[in-house]
C-alpha cells in the first residue's frame, strides 16, 4: 500500500484517536473518522508487543496491508481509519484475518456493503 495511503504520524493517530468513533471484534479494533475533503482512505496499523516478537508482529501487519489492499474499492474514501491487531490474530490464516477484517470493517461502517461478496462474510 502506497505510502499517501497511510495514516504515519503520532498526531494523526491522536486525532482519529480522540475525534473519531471506535468499534471492535475479538480479534481487531478499528477507529474511524471521517475527512469528506480527502481524496482517498487512508489507514494506520498498530500491532503491539502482546501479539508476539517482531517477526510475528510484521507477519500480521503484512497480512493486514494485504487484506485492505484486496478491499481497496469497497473502502469509504473520504476517511481516516486505524486499524489495532488484538493477540489472537497471530495465530489465523490469512483468509480468516480477511474475513474478520472485513467484519470489523462492516461494523464501523468503513466498508460499503453492497459492493462486499456474501461469500466473504
Amino acid at each position: 500500500m502506497r505510502k499517501s495511503y497511510r495514516v504515519k504520524k503520532e498526531a494523526e493517530f491522536q486525532k482519529v484517536f480522540t475525534q473519531g468513533k471506535s468499534c471492535a471484534n475479538k480479534q481487531f479494533v478499528v477507529y474511524m473518522i471521517e475527512k469528506p475533503k480527502q481524496p482517498h482512505f487512508r489507514v494506520g496499523i498498530s500491532v503491539g508487543k502482546k501479539i508476539g516478537n517482531a517477526v510475528a508482529r510484521n507477519w500480521v501487519k503484512r497480512r493486514i496491508r494485504q487484506s485492505l489492499t484486496e478491499l481497496k474499492p469497497q473502502l469509504k474514501q473520504d476517511c481516516d481509519f486505524i486499524v489495532i491487531a488484538r493477540p489472537g490474530v497471530a495465530f489465523m490464516s490469512t483468509a480468516e484475518v480477511k474475513q474478520h477484517l472485513i467484519h470489523v470493517l462492516h461494523l464501523a461502517k468503513v466498508l460499503n456493503d453492497d459492493q462486499v461478496d456474501s461469500d466473504l462474510r
